[in-house]
C-alpha cells in the first residue's frame, strides 16, 4: 500500500471510529451498532382468532429499522412458521416505539430483527381434586 493511499485511510477510520480528524473538529457519540435500541414502548402480538381456535402455533421472525426518532419502518417478515401469524406481528412492530438519539448521537441505519412467538399454553385447573374423580366423603 502506497503512503499515499495510507493517509487517505486513517482519516476514514478515525471518522468511523467517532474521532475527531483534528482536534477544532465537533465530536460525535458514534454508538455500537451491535448494540440494541432502548424500547420505550414495546407492543406484542395479539394472538389471532382463527389460530386460536384451530390450536395453530407458530413463530414469526419480523426485520426492521429504527430512525432518530425512534419510530420503526422498512417492517419486513423474514422467517414465519404461519401466515396467520404475519399480519398481528407486523402490527405490534408498526406500534411500538424506541428511545430517541440524542442530538450528537450517530447509528447507521441497521435493522432489527424480533421473534415473535406464539404458543397456546395449557390451562392450569385451579382445584385438581375437583376434576380428579377422587370425592371426599
Amino acid at each position: 500500500m502506497s503512503n499515499k493511499a495510507r493517509w487517505l485511510i486513517i482519516p476514514f477510520l478515525a471518522l468511523a471510529a467517532g474521532l475527531p480528524a483534528d482536534e477544532n473538529a465537533d465530536t460525535a457519540h458514534l454508538l455500537d451498532p451491535a448494540a440494541d435500541r432502548v424500547p420505550l414502548h414495546t407492543v406484542f402480538p395479539e394472538y389471532p382468532e382463527r389460530a386460536l381456535r384451530d390450536r395453530v402455533q407458530g413463530s414469526v421472525e419480523v426485520c426492521f429499522f429504527v430512525d432518530r426518532e425512534g419510530r420503526t419502518s422498512r417492517i419486513a417478515v423474514r422467517r414465519s412458521s404461519h401466515r396467520v401469524f404475519e399480519k398481528p406481528a407486523i402490527q405490534a412492530v408498526k406500534a411500538s416505539s424506541y428511545e430517541p438519539l440524542k442530538g450528537n448521537e450517530v447509528m447507521s441505519g441497521i435493522k432489527t430483527c424480533r421473534t415473535f412467538r406464539f404458543r397456546l399454553d395449557p390451562v392450569a385447573i385451579e382445584d385438581p381434586v375437583e376434576f380428579s374423580g377422587d370425592v371426599e366423603s
